[in-house]
């Protein structure tokens, strides 16, 4: 059995949660209270020596950071189609978790960190970025389904929590409709698993 840790809220654990979730596996899920610090206690560190969730222990095999999961289950538990093993396929993928580490991480996921959780960041400049990438994003959806190949992989996945919870980073979904049919789709996959919402603010 697997073992998940994650935090409700973490759009990376969610990552996690939703690909086990579309693929059929079982797991279990640990809490890790981030604002107790639990992430910083040693035993927590010795499973990620970089002190963030998620964490999976897959019977012994104990795998950190969101991309390098998602990786590690297409490779061991899903079909060939969510993570191709062909070079051309395999890069393209590559190109979106790169995508997923950077500019999704540094715009809409930095965003969202600023007002969800109140972490220091340059708010202004998190929406720029956010807003180019989509920009980017939107015609390039136009004229296909998934962001590589015929259907869905674990790009998609990678890219799919904080480009749908944009709008916690106060940042419109509004103007990108290909984006929004996109986001339609992967919600309509079977077993699709939703994200909690984070608690509105008050101004």
């Amino acid at each position: 059995m697997i073992t998940l840790y994650r935090h409700e809220l973490s759009g990376h654990a969610h990552r996690v949660a939703l690909f086990l979730s579309l693929i059929g596996v079982p797991y279990e899920q640990v809490d890790v209270d981030l604002q107790a610090g639990d992430q910083k206690r040693p035993e927590f560190l010795a499973k990620n020596v970089f002190g963030q969730v998620p964490v999976i222990d897959d019977d012994g095999t104990v795998v950190a950071d969101s991309l390098a999961i998602l990786v590690y289950l297409a490779l061991t538990y899903a079909e060939e189609r969510w993570y191709p093993r062909d070079p051309a396929g395999a890069a393209a993928v590559q190109r979106w978790l790169s995508v997923a580490a950077g500019q999704i991480n540094n715009g809409p996921a930095a965003a969202r960190r600023a007002l969800v959780f109140g972490t220091k960041v340059d708010l202004a400049q998190a929406q720029r970025t956010a807003v180019s990438l989509f920009e980017t994003i939107d015609p390039y959806l136009a004229g296909r389904a998934w962001l590589v190949g015929d259907g869905p992989t674990i790009a998609d996945i990678a890219a799919y929590t904080y480009i749908a919870r944009a709008p916690e980073g106060d940042l419109s979904l509004e103007p990108y409709p290909h984006i929004r049919g996109w986001l339609a789709r992967i919600e309509a996959l079977p077993n699709f698993l939703p994200m909690a919402h984070a608690p509105q603010r008050s101004d």
